[in-house]
């Protein structure tokens, strides 16, 4: 069993709970927000307290924290209680500085868009602009503003109705937002970002439509496998039915598999190569033939102790 250290958050003070809440509820996309003032003052913020709630109705969320130093609110929030409108854009790579660089604390009034570079684009059904480097912007209307606590660190939720989204054309792909092109941007704790892009995007098959056997249906032998990961195994339980035994049979006269049986004469050993080589059919997609595999590892007597 892993040790573990426990925090109970009555006993730490908020910068202390801030950090540990931002580092480990990570990485968090990041909602960059326009709105305006009465006078019409446009403020643009990044906030990390950001997600999709709901697609009906279409509900974004962000929170606009009170300021943990002076316990003052933001202009984010003061403005969408003054004209409840907001448009919330999408960050990516190619303007992740400029984002960072609207997170100054600049005086009520001086607009974000002039001091990063980014380009003021008039929205069509709200009164703050969208961010047109963003690919992806969300025009919504304020519906309501929940309010968490009354002191430092204390956060607003305000709930957000898309009413218009635009994309741009270059991150479409079949007419949907494109995971690979977007290389999107989220926040991490301290100064850290994560970039969705390259080897840091994976794809896992979904159960979608059928039942999974579970891991708990497993051979214990299997369950128990030292070969094996938590990530291996979430993957054979998706299986929707155990191998038939014709099935797992017939692996007696595939070649590949009796290759791996001539490379060790010892029974545990032998065994154990089994479990590697089921994994790396695993991770080439084929997770039945995997699974058979280890079931006729099973079937000759593997050990526990593997």
């Amino acid at each position: 069993m892993n040790a573990f250290t426990s925090f109970d958050p009555e006993q730490l003070d908020q910068p202390t709970l801030h950090r540990h809440l931002l580092a480990a509820i990570a990485p968090r996309p990041i909602g960059f927000a326009s709105t305006i003032d009465a006078l019409g003052n446009v403020n643009l913020s990044p906030y990390s307290f950001f997600n999709v709630f709901s697609s009906n109705p279409p509900t974004l969320i962000f929170s606009p924290a009170r300021r943990g130093r002076d316990n003052s609110s933001k202009h984010s929030l003061e403005n969408v209680q003054e004209v409840p409108e907001v448009v919330l854009n999408v960050v990516n790579y190619p303007m992740v500085e400029q984002m960072s660089l609207t997170s100054t604390e600049y005086e009520k009034g001086v607009n974000e868009f002039v001091k990063a570079g980014l380009t003021p684009v008039e929205s069509s059904k709200v009164r703050p602009p969208r961010v047109g480097e963003s690919p992806v912007a969300f025009e919504c209307e304020v519906d309501q503003v929940i309010p968490l606590g009354n002191g430092p660190g204390a956060g607003n939720l305000i709930l957000c109705k898309v009413v218009l989204l635009h994309a741009q054309n270059q991150y479409l792909n079949s007419g949907f937002p494109d995971t690979q092109k977007l290389d999107l941007v989220a926040r991490m704790g301290a100064n850290w970002y994560c970039r969705a892009s390259g080897a840091a995007l994976f794809e896992i098959p979904k159960p979608t439509g059928k039942k999974g056997i579970g891991v708990d249906q497993l051979p214990e032998s299997v369950r128990n496998s030292t070969v094996l990961t938590g990530n291996d195994l979430g993957r054979l339980g998706t299986v929707e039915k155990r191998p038939e035994s014709e099935t797992i049979q017939a692996l007696v006269q595939n070649e590949a598999l009796q290759h791996q049986l001539r490379k060790e004469q010892n029974l545990n050993e032998r065994q154990k190569l089994l479990h590697i080589y089921a994994k790396e059919v695993l991770h080439q997609g084929d997770t039945e033939q995997a699974l058979s595999i280890l079931l006729f590892a099973d079937q000759i007597g593997l050990k526990r102790e593997i």
